[in-house]
């Protein structure tokens, strides 16, 4: 039993066009764009049934989720919930960038470095925190939603709403990352998924199968912001992938599926000019990196060994059920707390996670204005390099999904204040449909 939430950003506004803050106000309708981007969204989410479409109340919320459900073959009604409404920008709203950096500088840089912290005045003079004020809106209606929803049969929501409350939900759901409304990135129309599952304990766990996915829009990959970009991606699939059997330090090849998937990952980026190229020093992310470059063979594929796969020790090759024999509080322990377990001759994923964003850090630090990396590893390490850069503990690997040949996209800033930002995770659009489809076997 479990919960999938599609969340979708609504699409492009009046004052999005003009460069105008919105915050809560309701003067922003959608343009001809934003309802072309609607239709589109609806186009590509047709084939999922939804048990309910929640949206904002705000009109471009409500226009977008009105035109994306006329996609759908069953008739469904629209809950509007106050919950998913935008973030209160007070005064702010109907202002230009501009306007607001050069009318209140202090708050203005506040607000771009350090959000959850802004406080503005209301109109009756007084303080208040909308960044946290919008995640006691996330709480609520996420609370409401796994009330409702967890202990019955799988569930579709689709959410329908904007930039900061999606933002606040996600980061809610991955318990709430110090300074991390400024990680992530929600382009309109886009599409997020997660999905929710109940532990044994009753607690409930979250996983985010993609960020910001956006190529139902006719754009393969979000636009740049950084100085420079990496593209990190899991190898394609091999046999032992499909078998669900721990391959970790074992060299295990790409099967026929997984050289497809990779030749699809390089035709969905064929308009992408690597000027850099890195690899962890074995073969199947190696490959997976020739053939998305088989057309710039000339460009040079740097092995580094320090992103190696994990090392599982006497768990390479098994199968789950094998290891669930001799190891079962170790196998349990795994799935419910990685960063305590030590495989047995093995290494743990904090071990991993040192050494690869170490290697990480240091492919940062060789990023030139406008480079293009082409970055190819493996499942766990991917895992850690994204915890990381969302300032959530390693111990945390199993909220993110690395599908094989699944394509995530890191902008990279020159200035050393400014933190990375994922621009968008696990896009695997290019391998099947909108949901990820790529093998779920181990590691």
């Amino acid at each position: 039993m479990g919960i999938r939430l599609v969340l979708v950003r609504h699409g492009l506004s009046s004052f999005n066009a003009k460069g105008l803050i919105q915050g809560r106000t309701d003067d922003s309708v959608l343009t001809d764009i934003g309802y072309e981007e609607a239709v589109k969204a609806g186009n590509a989410l047709s084939k999922i049934k939804f048990n309910r479409i929640y949206s904002s109340p705000l009109v471009r919320a409500s226009e977008t989720a009105n035109t994306i459900k006329k996609s759908f073959n069953k008739e469904q009604n629209v809950f509007y919930d106050k919950n998913l409404l935008e973030v209160d920008l007070s005064s702010w709203s109907g202002l230009s960038i501009n306007e607001v950096k050069n009318k209140y500088p202090e708050i203005y840089s506040v607000w771009k470095n350090d959000p959850e912290n802004l406080t503005l005045k209301r109109s009756d003079n007084t303080n208040y925190q909308p960044i946290q004020e919008l995640f006691n809106q996330a709480d609520i209606f996420l609370k409401d939603i796994m009330k409702n929803y967890l202990d019955k049969d799988d569930a579709n929501i689709l959410v329908v709403g904007h930039n900061a409350i999606l933002r606040c939900l996600i980061l809610s759901l991955i318990g709430k990352p110090t300074q991390g409304f400024r990680k992530i990135r929600l382009e309109n129309a886009s599409f997020s998924i997660l999905n929710i599952s109940k532990n044994k304990n009753n607690s409930y766990k979250t996983q985010i199968e993609c960020l910001n996915q956006t190529s139902h829009l006719n754009q393969k990959i979000p636009k740049k912001i950084g100085d420079s970009r990496i593209f990190l991606i899991r190898h394609g699939e091999t046999n032992w992938n499909k078998e669900g059997r721990f391959q970790g330090q074992i060299d295990i090849p790409l099967n026929n599926n997984g050289k497809d998937q990779a030749s699809k990952t390089s035709e969905y980026l064929k308009e992408i000019n690597f000027t850099k190229a890195f690899s962890s020093s074995m073969n199947r992310p190696y490959e997976t990196a020739q053939i998305i470059l088989r057309n710039n063979k000339e460009l040079k594929i740097i092995k580094i060994e320090a992103l190696a796969e994990i090392s599982h020790g006497l768990w390479e090759g098994k199968l789950e059920a094998e290891i669930n024999e001799e190891w079962p509080n170790l196998l349990k322990n795994w799935h419910e707390k990685p960063a305590e377990v030590i495989m047995p001759e093995g290494e743990s994923i904090r071990e991993v996670s040192e050494r690869s964003v170490k290697a990480f850090k240091k492919i940062c630090l060789s990023q030139k204005e406008n480079d293009l990396t082409l970055l190819v590893a493996h499942d766990a390490v991917n895992k850690t390099l994204i915890c990381n850069i969302l300032s959530i503990d390693c111990s945390n690997i199993w909220k993110i999904k690395q599908g094989n040949g699944g394509i995530t996209v890191i902008d990279i800033f020159d200035d050393p204040n400014k933190d990375h930002v994922i621009s968008a995770l696990n896009i695997t659009t290019h391998l099947g449909g909108i949901l990820d489809s790529t093998a779920s076997g181990a590691l």
